[in-house]
């Protein structure tokens, strides 16, 4: 109930946001009587797709938090504690970025994740799970991918990337909807059913199309940062973690928002494999050796 409430707060607070935000610069909609203003519509989409996309990166380790129960370390207090902090402190010194926030969360699941507005804001959280049944090497490596996650800036690129396809979908749904209200129904003033249940039929389809978009992208983010991974540890020890967590593998346990930022992600196959934020586990450990 805890992941349901913070997911439903937070997406409240990104429309509550935006339409206060859209209000105070004067923003007078989109549909007028003689049809749509484009320039409005395009403003109206971009705010939503793009403001949608960024709010919710800058909510996002506060989200991660809450969402997965991690609890930041301050003050080492065990010695698997210090070896973490001790370990992405040189791995982050490495990339040149500055020390993320590290934290633990309460899952018996092998996963580990990485968020953050920038570079130079992040966090990097491990599963309790993955220190219980991993050697250090294993841990270091998933660390290091993390830690290229950042390095890389994935965070903002697919923020930005998702960000694009919301505008496409909102706009272009819209301009659907409008189409076949007034060309097929034949409404003529102002807008009829038809435009509302036409742009809700097309919002669907272009998103699931845009999803398959934003997926690709992020499953080539995966294979870099396991090239990340491989570079600031090691390539074997890449192998190795990527081997155990295949051994171990289970549905990932994180929230489904969040899926995208774990270190294995979901298992998918055929046609829905189009669908999926990580490769499989054989396509990554397959592209390591072959380097």
């Amino acid at each position: 109930m805890a992941r349901i409430f913070y997911f439903l707060i937070t997406n409240l607070a990104i429309v509550f946001i935006l339409s206060i935000t859209m209000s105070i610069f004067g923003f007078g909609g989109y549909l007028e009587a003689n049809g749509i203003n484009y320039q409005n519509l395009l403003i109206f989409t971009a705010c939503f797709g793009f403001g949608g996309a960024f709010i919710s990166l800058a909510m996002s380790k506060w989200t991660a938090k809450k969402m997965s129960g991690a609890k930041v370390i301050q003050n080492p207090s065990t010695e698997i504690e210090q070896w973490l902090m001790t370990t992405i402190k040189k791995q982050a010194e490495q990339v040149g970025i500055s020390m993320p926030e590290v934290a633990i969360f309460p899952s018996e699941q092998l996963n580990a994740f990485a968020t953050g507005m920038s570079k130079n804001s992040s966090l990097v959280a491990v599963s309790q799970g993955l220190l219980n049944h991993m050697s250090r090497d294993e841990v270091e490596a998933v660390l290091a991918h993390e830690i290229s996650h950042i390095a890389n800036g994935d965070m903002v690129t697919l923020t930005l990337i998702q960000g694009v396809v919301n505008t496409f979908v909102m706009f272009l749904s819209r301009v659907i909807g409008h189409t076949v209200d007034k060309v097929v129904f034949k409404t003529r003033n102002g807008v009829g059913p038809a435009f509302y249940i036409t742009m809700i039929f097309a919002e669907i389809i272009l998103g699931v199309l845009a999803s398959a978009i934003v997926m690709w992208f992020s499953r080539q983010r995966e294979y870099r940062a396991d090239e990340g991974g491989a570079q600031l540890s090691s390539k074997e020890n890449m192998i190795q973690a990527l081997e155990k967590l295949k051994s171990f593998y289970t549905p990932s346990t994180l929230p489904k928002q969040m899926t995208a930022f774990g270190v294995s992600g979901n298992k998918q196959s055929g046609f829905m494999e189009l669908f999926a934020s990580h490769p499989p586990l054989e396509k990554r450990i397959a592209h390591l050796r072959s380097l």
